[in-house]
């Protein structure tokens, strides 16, 4: 992990307006500081203790420096071997293993430990599974009901191919806080960036979540730097509004290795404030739009944010309807 993050501080190659490919050094906006300190280091070793698969380092992420000194961890369940091979994606692809029935008491007894306020769970795709690892999600939201009850619960499920419907029933049943499924990109890459995916079946996941229980915030998120155009991204935006999501995420794409699709542009920091103006502009309760912002980052803090905004519009709403 050390070794990923000296890598990616340096020098990465971009296609040149030729075709042509080019090195050329990251942008200072960008660059992150090799994960170090007792906080990290004590993180890391309750995840090995515990057997816990992490997003954070299987997906290479920027953040993992600064969130496990904090010692937040985003934990992904049923395995570290997804049945999926995402153009974007870090995660090994293959035939995964059993599901280990301990992971949800382990998970809980993790969030027990590090006294976490807000927990984020994810998971690989699981394809080869009957409910495509549904009824794991479930048993580790019970597991943090029972040891952890007064921590609010964030899951990040993949989109549960062709089993969608009774997969999402379940989970939503089990009442997590924040429902987050990331649509990681425009309509038009989804063939070469997310090809085992749909991308109109991502968007009815997320509004099925808000029509089985309106009370769950619905999250979703998508990465920049992949030669979207900008009137693409707004229309994702009123798709998203069309389904009642109410938090946006959007980050920078950062090519993890050279196997990897490559990036296409370095978007300014600017252009995220520009994005998330037109966001809030559309209705989304909270959006977190920078360069290094990923679905985790901050979650907690956002958590709260977006809790509190939504008792405000609830409020308005109140006091327009008794005027």
């Amino acid at each position: 992990m050390h070794r990923y993050l000296i890598e990616m501080n340096e020098i990465t190659k971009i296609p040149s307006p030729s075709g042509k490919p080019v090195r050329q050094r990251k942008p200072d906006w960008i660059r992150v500081k090799a994960p170090m300190g007792k906080g990290f280091e004590e993180t890391r070793k309750l995840m090995r203790e515990h057997k816990l698969n992490t997003v954070c380092e299987e997906a290479a992420c920027p953040n993992i420096g600064e969130c496990w000194t904090k010692k937040h961890a985003t934990v992904m369940i049923l395995g570290d071997v997804c049945t999926r091979a995402c153009a974007f994606c870090n995660v090994k692809t293959g035939m995964p293993m059993k599901v280990d029935p301990l992971e949800p008491q382990h998970t809980a007894d993790a969030a027990a430990k590090l006294g976490l306020e807000h927990i984020v769970i994810t998971s690989v795709d699981r394809d080869d599974l009957p409910d495509g690892g549904a009824s794991q999600f479930v048993k580790v939201i019970e597991a943090l009901r029972r040891t952890t009850p007064d921590t609010t619960i964030e899951i990040l499920t993949p989109d549960f191919r062709n089993k969608a419907d009774a997969a999402i029933e379940a989970i939503v049943a089990a009442r997590p806080d924040v429902y987050n499924h990331n649509l990681e990109t425009v309509p038009r890459l989804y063939p070469t960036i997310r090809p085992g995916a749909r991308y109109y079946a991502s968007i009815r996941l997320l509004e099925q979540v808000k029509r089985l229980d309106p009370s769950i915030f619905t999250k979703s998120g998508i990465m920049l730097g992949l030669s979207e155009e900008r009137l693409e991204v707004h229309q994702v935006m009123d798709d998203m509004r069309s389904a009642d999501i109410d938090f946006l995420t959007m980050g920078q794409y950062l090519q993890p290795t050279p196997k990897h699709v490559k990036v296409s542009e370095f978007v300014k920091p600017q252009a995220f404030d520009a994005y998330a103006s037109i966001a809030r502009a559309k209705g989304f309760l909270l959006v977190a739009s920078s360069p290094l912002t990923r679905s985790s980052y901050h979650a907690g803090e956002d958590f709260a944010k977006m809790r509190a905004a939504r008792d405000e519009k609830l409020a308005r709403e109140a006091k327009h309807a008794g005027t």
